[in-house]
C-alpha cells in the first residue's frame, strides 16, 4: 500500500475541518441546486475543447471531474451533476467571478493580476508562450517576425506579452486579436498571419490534429513562463480547502500522473493523435512540493 508524504498528512490535517456543514456561498450554492458547473473552453487541446457530438473532454476535464467527486463526499449530498458552460479566454474570469461558472476547467494562466479577481489552485501545467510558424516561412526567433503580422487570442497573457515585447523592441508587428485558437489558427493557415503565439502547449496541441500538421512548427525561446490553474471564486475559501486538497491528493498517489499520460502521451480524440509531451522538468519539480503559490 502506498504511503502518503509527510506533505499531504500535513495538508490533510490542516484541512480536515473544511469537511463539516460549514460552507462558503459557492458551497452552499452547489449544495442546495445538487450540481456543480464546470467552464470548459472549446479548442483549448488537450485540457479542454469540445468533440464533434459536442461533448466537453480534455486533460483539466478529467480532473475537474475528479475534484467534483471529491466536493460530493465533503458535501455528502445525494447526488451531484457536473453541468458544463463554454467559457472563452475574454470572458472566462467573469464568469467565475459573476458565478455563472463555480470552477473554469481549461488552459488559464495563474498571475498576481488575475488572482485579484479570482482564486486558483495547484498548478497543473506549467507552461510559456512561443511562436506557430509555418515551415516555409523561415521564422525561427521574434526578431525576424519585425513588420509582419502575429495573432494571438484575445484575453490572453499572451497578448499582453507579445504587446509588451513589440513595443520595447520597435519591432512594428501588426498584432491581430482572434477571438478564440481555433481562429487564429485559421488566420495563420490561410497566409493572413505570419505567427501565431501561444502557450507552447497549446500550439502542439492545435497542429497535432491537422493533415496539414508538417507545414507548421514551433519555433523561439519562452515569451512567458505560464503556470496553468483551474480557477475558482475568490469569495469562497471552503470551496478553494477541498479543491486544494484533492490536487495535492491526485499528485501525491499519481492518479494526476496517469491523466496526464493519457492526455498528452497517448491518442486522443477526435482524430486518435497522439501528441507526445513527456511532462517537462518545469513541472515535474513543481509537483515534488505542490502548492497554489507560484512565483508569477
Amino acid at each position: 500500500m502506498k504511503t502518503l508524504s509527510p506533505l499531504l498528512i500535513a495538508f490533510v490535517l490542516v484541512l480536515g475541518p473544511v469537511a463539516t456543514a460549514e460552507a462558503g456561498p459557492t458551497l452552499e450554492r452547489i449544495r442546495s441546486s445538487g450540481r456543480i458547473v464546470l467552464g470548459h473552453r472549446e479548442s483549448s487541446v488537450p485540457f479542454s475543447y469540445v468533440l464533434p457530438d459536442g461533448r466537453p473532454v480534455g486533460y483539466a476535464v478529467d480532473l475537474c471531474l475528479k475534484i467534483v467527486e471529491a466536493v460530493h463526499k465533503k458535501l455528502k449530498v445525494r447526488s451531484l451533476t457536473p453541468q458544463f458552460v463554454s467559457v472563452t479566454p475574454a470572458n472566462r474570469i467573469q464568469m467565475v467571478m459573476e458565478g455563472k461558472v463555480d470552477m473554469e476547467c481549461g488552459s488559464t494562466t495563474n498571475n498576481a493580476e488575475r488572482r485579484e479577481k479570482v482564486a486558483f489552485t495547484v498548478p497543473h501545467y506549467i507552461t510559456g508562450a512561443r511562436y506557430l510558424v509555418k515551415v516555409d516561412g523561415g521564422i525561427a526567433e521574434l526578431a525576424q517576425f519585425e513588420s509582419k503580422t502575429m495573432v494571438s487570442t484575445k484575453g490572453t497573457t499572451a497578448m499582453k506579452a507579445i504587446t509588451v515585447a513589440n513595443n520595447e523592441r520597435a519591432l512594428r508587428i501588426n498584432l491581430v486579436e482572434a477571438p478564440d485558437h481555433a481562429k487564429a489558427m485559421e488566420m495563420l493557415a490561410a497566409g493572413q498571419a505570419d505567427g501565431f503565439v501561444m502557450d507552447d502547449v497549446l500550439l502542439y496541441g492545435i497542429v497535432a490534429g491537422r493533415p496539414d500538421a508538417a507545414k507548421f512548427r514551433v519555433v523561439g525561446k519562452f515569451l512567458t513562463i505560464e503556470p496553468l490553474s483551474i480557477v475558482l471564486p475568490k469569495n469562497d475559501p471552503e470551496l478553494k480547502a477541498i479543491v486544494d486538497e484533492e490536487m495535492i491528493r491526485l499528485i501525491a498517489s499519481r492518479e494526476a500522473h496517469a491523466i496526464y499520460e493519457r492526455w498528452f502521451m497517448k491518442p486522443i480524440p477526435p482524430k486518435n493523435t497522439a501528441l507526445n509531451l513527456p511532462m517537462n522538468y518545469l513541472l515535474k519539480d513543481f509537483w515534488k512540493y505542490p502548492s497554489d503559490q507560484v512565483p508569477f
